[in-house]
């Protein structure tokens, strides 16, 4: 199941309806549903999602947090973004923080969680092994980004979690970013915690460190660093 013209007018809660039952790749459908059946066993009682992860947030959102993937006992668990892992325990603090989020904590679906401006997604929905999907997976996935993209109707910025989703963005930039889109040179846009540009059609993209743990626990990406990104973007986007 992939994105067509037959749905040019979907909402975004349909559009997360048809990306939960996507089942364009078979390694990650068949992986994160073996994660689901295995589970961890600090989560043995924990009715795994294992299955792509729908995006979560505010139709009316003028940022957007986009991500890598689901982690295997993170999103894939609990079935929404940043979700029960160690990347969400630093990301929605610093949400909270911001204004975004209503609360500080996501530990599940049902918490109660809200999200005021911001829409959170993945280049890649589905849980990959090693947290490494394949380029032909994340040109699979990359057809959903897009009509998510045209359905957010007052983004003006995204915030980039790690390189592959700043690539990502690029990515569809070039297909779908207006005129003079197809001529973007990728060179000129170099991955950088806080580099900043505009893409063709007036986006603003704001690149980040991811917050897995390798960078928090290592002290590569900060609080203060990640809130200042935030802060940026609110600004950029005119929430404050």
């Amino acid at each position: 199941m992939v994105p067509d013209a037959a749905f040019l007018d979907t909402t975004l809660e349909a559009l997360n309806a048809r990306i939960v039952a996507c089942a364009l790749c078979p390694r990650l459908r068949a992986h994160s549903a073996e994660v689901a059946r295995v589970k961890r066993r600090a989560y043995a009682e924990w009715e795994y999602w294992g299955r792509p992860v729908p995006s979560f947030g505010d139709p009316k959102a003028r940022v957007l947090a986009l991500g890598l993937a689901p982690g295997a006992h993170g999103s894939n668990r609990t079935g929404r973004p940043f979700t029960g892992d160690g990347s969400g325990d630093f990301l929605y603090p610093v949400l909270h923080q911001a204004g975004f989020a209503s609360q500080a904590k996501a530990v599940s679906r049902d918490d109660g969680m809200q999200l005021r401006g911001l829409w959170i997604s993945a280049v890649v929905r589905c849980a990959p092994p090693g947290n490494k999907p394949t380029p032909e997976e994340q040109r699979n996935c990359a057809p959903w980004l897009g009509r998510e993209m045209g359905l957010l109707k007052n983004l003006r910025v995204a915030v980039c979690l790690g390189r592959i989703a700043f690539d990502g963005l690029l990515a569809w930039a070039q297909r779908e970013g207006g005129p003079g889109a197809a001529r973007l040179a990728r060179s000129e846009f170099v991955f950088a915690h806080g580099a900043e540009y505009t893409l063709p059609g007036g986006l603003v993209a704001i690149a980040s460190y991811h917050p897995s743990l390798q960078n928090t626990n290592t002290g590569k990406l900060t609080h203060a660093m990640f809130l200042d990104v935030f802060r940026r973007a609110q600004k950029v986007a005119g929430l404050t």
